[in-house]
């Protein structure tokens, strides 16, 4: 199923499908629309050291909340079984459960930032931000999708 809205501009936007109700595309400005968090975050990246950047933007479980995921609400572990793929512009990806970022369970206060070091990320999309990460490995620049699936595929 594909996003059914779309915000026209010249902002970037974000693709949020998958196994959800309602499938959007997602402007800077509807990602600033939404409850922001803040955090400073620092990794150590391989090529140049140790980094800090201070974020802020939506929590991450807020954004692909907003998208009704397709598992049963009555069954509270049931949402265990779903994944989340982001993708960023470069191609770099990675893949998170729900589990981990569910306040009910891992907690990870992962963040889709709409700015980094007090500056507006709008010429370049939303990053994806890890807090708690080592490396920053699972940090994406330039997010352009997000996709969120069950596991049945895994076990069929």
């Amino acid at each position: 199923m594909e996003p059914t809205s779309i915000e026209l501009g010249t902002e970037n936007l974000v693709s949020l499908t998958g196994e959800v109700r309602e499938p959007a595309w997602l402007s800077m400005a509807v990602l600033r629309s939404m409850p922001q968090r803040e955090t400073t975050v620092s990794f150590e990246c391989r090529t140049s050291g140790l980094r800090r950047h201070y974020f802020s933007g939506p929590l991450l479980i807020d954004v692909v909340g907003s998208a009704g995921p397709l598992f049963d609400p009555a069954e509270r572990k049931d949402r265990l079984r779903f994944l989340i793929a982001v993708l960023g512009r470069d191609g770099h990806r990675t893949v998170l459960s729900w589990g981990e970022i569910d306040p009910e369970f891992g907690n990870t206060a992962a963040l889709l930032a709409v700015s980094m070091d007090c500056r507006d990320l709008d010429g370049q999309s939303p990053h994806l931000v890890m807090p708690g990460d080592r490396c920053g490995a699972r940090h994406i620049s330039q997010v352009t999708d997000i996709r969120v699936c069950a596991d049945d595929g895994l076990w069929s």
